[in-house]
């Protein structure tokens, strides 16, 4: 059985939650299979204050998890004003990533860095028409996010609560592939947050 970042395709449908105070989402396989979920954790106080405060301006953890409930990897964010800077942790301890939003004008950017801080890719696109794609140092596109669906999941998966990450990397660093599809997840809390 694959583990979670096995994938090179991930179907992400957000789950709709009363008052839309945390996240969830379930991640499903080109198959329509579920292989995990993210969970967004908040604590009382965190809750509280996503009723009363611009929520893109407040803190966030989401964890990665499969089937069985084990963390893949947690994304969390601090107190923003403006641009987020994101950290991606594995529970191997491993060290961090990060994701750096970037201004550009009508578009959404993202740097992805490693743990040094050394960009290994970005994400860039129209946030409106929800069409990213993901290039590597080299410019050279290895993934897209968006919703456009083709083919027998165009029957699966249709309603706009759902959007899809494809990379074209098979061979990719394990821990690199961990930070871009980590990446792409945040793309919808970061931006659908920013317009709530």
């Amino acid at each position: 059985m694959k583990k979670f970042f096995d994938h090179d395709l991930y179907i992400i449908n957000q789950k709709v939650n009363f008052l839309k105070i945390a996240n969830k989402y379930e991640v499903f396989d080109d198959n329509g299979q579920q292989i995990g979920a993210i969970q967004q954790r908040l604590s009382g106080g965190a809750a509280f204050l996503r009723l009363i405060i611009n929520r893109a301006m407040l803190p966030f953890k989401l964890e990665i998890l499969d089937l069985n409930e084990q963390v893949q990897a947690t994304i969390s964010r601090g107190f923003t004003f403006f641009m987020s800077k994101i950290i991606v942790t594995l529970p191997d301890g491993s060290p961090p990533f990060y994701i750096k939003q970037r201004f550009k004008f009508l578009s959404a950017g993202f740097t992805i860095l490693d743990s040094s801080q050394q960009k290994i890719g970005e994400i860039s696109g129209d946030w409106k028409a929800w069409n990213f794609t993901i290039t590597d140092m080299s410019g050279s596109e290895i993934g897209r996010v968006n919703k456009q669906w083709a083919g027998a999941l165009k029957e699966l998966f249709t309603t706009a609560d759902k959007y899809m990450v494809t990379l074209d990397r098979s061979d990719m660093e394990y821990h690199k592939k961990v930070a871009i599809v980590s990446a792409a997840i945040t793309i919808d809390m970061v931006l659908k947050e920013r317009k709530n």
